[in-house]
């Protein structure tokens, strides 16, 4: 597969099997620099085993994984971090012991930065998500949207090229979800970094993405969705376009789980 200038992160064929049953199957997908994508499906269609698969927490049974045009497949967890990939994930892995600042500052000294690179990213990325003000408290003083706002900060404090997000906001209230939505577009826009955001909502992944991509029960992307809009506010949330494109992946939700 020739690789384009823009093309930040592909798979080929990348599969998972868990004694037998395939969580994944045959996955090829691929995402673009600078760009927000959703990746929707029901649950246990494979979504977070394909993230997984991703960021290494996982390995693949077959198939590969390539980032900024090298094969990345067997690379464990903690170097694919190192060469620029972030993560967050629906269950926040705060540490309740350390303070907001701590707990984002923690993987930046185990990589060995020094203290004042390591103060200004931590800060720098609070500041982004809204926590400037509670770097010294602790969890336990803390909103589970602010949690959230932690998990994200201990990621962007790190550089991440590409920011694969498993329904971070799944677990919040409708209020929360849909401030903290508008939160991460603030952010990607001012970042430039690559998003890909997994939810179950069809309204939260058409809100979000540029493109959505729909994974059915048996853990194959089935279709790839674009959402003409450059404008994400109340009023496109309003709008015909929006409702259209909720309707198109509905559809499309409804026509995969038939198909199986």
């Amino acid at each position: 597969m020739d690789i384009l200038n823009d093309e930040l992160l592909y798979t080929e064929n990348l599969s998972k099997n868990f004694q037998g049953i395939t969580a994944v199957d045959k996955v090829n997908f691929k995402i673009n620099k600078n760009e927000i994508r959703a990746l929707i499906g029901p649950n246990g269609a494979g979504k977070t085993t394909f993230v997984s698969l991703l960021c290494g927490r996982i390995r693949a049974s077959k198939g590969k994984v390539f980032f900024n045009g090298s094969d990345i497949s067997n690379l464990p967890v903690y170097k694919r971090i190192s060469s620029g990939i972030g993560y967050t994930f629906q269950i926040t892995s705060i540490f309740s012991n350390l303070t907001v600042y701590e707990n984002v500052a923690l993987p930046l000294k185990i990589k060995g930065l020094n203290q004042q690179l390591t103060h200004t990213r931590v800060v720098d990325a609070l500041a982004l998500v809204g926590l400037a003000d509670r770097q010294h408290a602790l969890p336990r003083e803390l909103s589970g949207g602010m949690k959230m706002r932690v998990s994200l900060a201990r990621a962007l404090a790190q550089n991440p090229d590409v920011l694969f997000m498993d329904e971070p906001f799944g677990a919040l209230d409708e209020l929360t979800r849909l401030k903290l939505d508008d939160e991460l577009l603030d952010i990607w826009r001012r970042q430039k970094c690559t998003i890909l955001f997994v939810t179950h909502t069809v309204s939260e992944a058409t809100y979000l993405a540029e493109r959505v991509l729909v994974m059915s029960s048996d853990g194959q992307l089935k279709d790839d969705i674009k959402i003409d809009s450059n404008t994400r506010n109340d009023a496109f949330r309003a709008s015909t376009p929006f409702h259209e494109a909720r309707l198109t992946i509905t559809k499309s939700l409804e026509h995969n789980e038939e198909a199986i």
